[in-house]
Order: structure tokens, then C-alpha cells, then sequence
């Protein structure tokens, strides 16, 4: 009986695909690594979300819940894709920390326009590792997750925008 369930857990997936084992796995190795990116990116939204004062309080706060539910919708549309490429995706927030490249920020106080800054930073960067992603999906004939990618990549460039043009000052 332990023997079963220790070979069930090492078992290969056997989702049907015809992209092939290379593909897989740098496919669905890049998926996760946006996964934990976006997920990083979702708390630390909700973290300024939260934590947002000041003048322009409620048009920052309301942006940034904006933000993040569009960050989150994101996360199981990546997490089904690396399954249904035959890969396994995140299993914990340990999982997440070892993959994310977006930078936690624990600091006590952060203000408004810093916070700004910094989430326009952060989504400059996820657009740009989107593109290298979109790479990997071409080289490997991955036209789906290509697709997809393309719509990120749109959404989070909104999202710079909406994060620039929030805090400029006065020009």
C-alpha cells in the first residue's frame, strides 16, 4: 500500500500534449516562475491597497484594488496552463518565495507616490520577463499560452500607465 502511494506521487503526469518534454518543462517552468512573479505582485498590490494614505487616498486605494483583482484573475489562468501542459504548478507561499523575482516590500511606511513608483517598477519588469516568456513560446510553437501571454502583457502595460500617470506631479 506505501508503495503505491509513493509511486502515485513520483508519477509523471500524463496530460496529452504534442509540444514535447523539452517544451514542457521550459514552458511550464516559465509559467511558475510568472506565477510566483504575479502572486508577489498581487500581495504587494493589496499590501499599498491597505496601507495607502494621504490627499489622494480614496482614488490610489480604489486603483489599487483595481489592480489587484485584475493581477489576481491572472494567477489560476496560469496555474490550469501548466497543467494542461502536463506540469505541476505552485504548491505553497515557500513555493512562491522561491521562485518570485518582484521584491517584497515590509517596510512600516511607505508613501503614496513611492508606493506608486515602485508598483510601476515592479509591472515594467513582469512586462518585460512576459516577453521573454513569449519567446520561449515561440521557439516552441506554443501558440496559446503565446496568446495569453499577449494579453498580460497589454493589461500590465495599462496598469504602468494608470500607476505613471497617477503619480505625476502636476506636469
Amino acid at each position: 500500500m506505501a508503495k503505491d502511494v509513493k509511486a502515485r506521487k513520483s508519477a509523471a503526469l500524463a496530460t496529452p500534449t504534442d509540444l514535447g518534454a523539452n517544451a514542457t518543462k521550459d514552458l511550464t517552468g516559465g509559467l511558475n516562475i510568472l506565477l510566483a512573479d504575479v502572486y508577489a505582485l498581487y500581495i504587494k498590490t493589496k499590501n499599498f491597497h491597505w496601507h495607502m494614505s494621504g490627499p489622494h487616498f480614496r482614488d490610489y486605494h480604489l486603483l489599487l484594488d483595481d489592480q489587484a483583482t485584475e493581477i489576481d484573475a491572472m494567477t489560476d489562468v496560469i496555474a490550469e496552463r501548466v497543467r494542461k501542459l502536463g506540469g505541476g504548478t505552485i504548491r505553497s507561499i515557500g513555493h512562491i518565495k522561491r521562485l518570485q523575482r518582484v521584491l517584497d516590500n515590509d517596510a512600516d511606511f511607505v508613501t503614496p507616490l513611492d508606493m506608486l513608483a515602485e508598483l510601476r517598477d515592479d509591472n515594467i519588469q513582469l512586462t518585460k520577463h512576459m516577453r521573454s516568456l513569449h519567446e520561449v513560446c515561440d521557439e516552441h510553437n506554443d501558440v496559446a499560452t503565446a496568446s495569453l501571454i499577449e494579453n498580460w502583457i497589454d493589461e500590465t502595460e495599462r496598469r504602468t500607465w494608470f500607476l505613471f500617470e497617477a503619480s505625476r506631479q502636476g506636469k
